[in-house]
């Protein structure tokens, strides 16, 4: 009978573990909708590379831009998707297995 092993890897959602995404979607899962401004300076980046992230969550299916004005100033909304919340959830889960398996 084979056993799971506990420190597999490979399952780890590689768009949500990059350094920012995760910061993006931790950030996300307390405070969506975020504003762009908002979510840029609680991540630390820039505009540019905000918009570079936020495009591959985007095309990931986990967040959705919502672009309005308020005023007459832009203003984009960011929300975290169902399913970037389910795989949000899935990332914590498999951060857990992969510190209880260490103890």
């Amino acid at each position: 009978m084979e056993t799971e092993n506990p420190f597999d890897h490979s399952q780890i959602d590689d768009v949500i573990h990059g350094r920012l995404r995760l910061g993006v979607m931790a950030y996300l899962s307390s405070a969506s909708p975020a504003i762009f401004g908002e979510l840029r300076d609680k991540v630390g980046a820039t505009d540019g590379n905000l918009s570079t992230h936020l495009k591959k969550l985007e095309e990931a299916g986990y967040v959705r831009q919502e672009k309005r004005f308020v005023g007459k100033k832009p203003q984009t909304r960011i929300f975290l998707t169902d399913a970037g919340r389910k795989a949000w959830l899935d990332w914590i889960d498999q951060m857990r297995g992969l510190m209880d398996a260490s103890d």
